[in-house]
């Protein structure tokens, strides 16, 4: 690292799934805690069901994260909202825990079953007006270009997919596929972009492809290569880092200039930043 001057730049901290370290990841309950933490924004998933509803999952199927059993892509969005997607999650007393219901529950979306994308904007933009959600798309998937074409359908309904200028959008759209995001800025040239890296094996100047606003490094990426951040920088890229719940890379990410730092535990990560 070539400074050792603490950044003034204070990240924003981004809820990874929720406040998923204490509720299940990808429910009501996980993000109203999220939004109850102060967290400056949420993240989600999201993968397409057979009959075409997007829908906030990370995994490939619903094994993990459900009561029920099978791939995404085959179950259709009625099989799937009868599935419990909290009671796998075990869930403890924990000083973080201050969930209390949204304003307003989207009708048919309990707090710990299937959540539907078209709810989690409806949540955001209704109850957390400052509050900007990053949506990550899934790939390789068997739909391919139907989930970028079903997602921006779905922002223009909400009346988000065509922001004035980048910095005023709602949402940013994700991915670790950078055909994925290309398609992205065909749809939308305002709407900011972040190109997600488990490594970099290109690029290690800071650049991006084109239409990639924001780089995406893994924080394993940063603690191997600090300087990173800088180099981004001096292309005009912000730094969106996942996932960041231990104290030292909360630390060094500020230190850095991270500008978007996602977290499992948003209250905790920004104690330690008000530390």
């Amino acid at each position: 690292m070539e400074s050792s001057a603490i950044s003034t730049v204070r990240p924003t901290v981004v809820a990874h799934r929720g406040a998923s370290a204490h509720k299940a990841e990808h429910t009501l309950a996980a993000y109203a805690l999220a939004l109850a933490q102060g967290a400056g924004g949420v993240e989600c998933d999201v993968r397409l069901t057979r009959d075409g509803h997007l829908v906030c999952v990370h995994d490939r199927t619903v094994n993990r994260t459900s009561s029920g059993r099978g791939v995404v892509s085959e179950l259709t969005l009625d099989h799937m909202s009868a599935l419990d997607f909290g009671n796998w999650h075990d869930e403890f007393p924990h000083a973080d825990d201050l969930a209390h219901r949204p304003a307003k529950t989207p009708p048919g979306e309990p707090e710990t079953g299937l959540l539907t994308l078209d709810a989690l904007l409806g949540l955001v933009t209704e109850t957390a007006p400052d509050t900007r959600l990053f949506i990550e798309t899934k790939h390789p998937v068997r739909y391919g270009p139907l989930v970028e074409a079903k997602l921006i359908a779905l922002l223009a309904r909400h009346g988000l997919a065509k922001p004035a200028h980048p910095d005023e959008s709602r949402v940013v759209l994700m991915s670790f596929s950078a055909l994925a995001v290309r398609r992205i800025r065909r749809y939308s040239p305002t709407l900011p972009t972040v190109l997600l890296l488990d490594r970099i094996t290109g690029r290690r100047d800071g650049s991006l492809p084109p239409g990639v606003t924001i780089s995406g490094p893994g924080v394993h990426v940063l603690r191997a290569d600090p300087d990173y951040v800088r180099r981004a920088r001096l292309h005009g890229h912000d730094t969106y880092c996942w996932t960041v719940d231990d104290p030292a890379d909360v630390a060094l990410c500020r230190e850095l200039g991270v500008r978007y730092l996602a977290t499992n535990s948003p209250l905790t990560t920004l104690a330690t930043l008000n530390g």
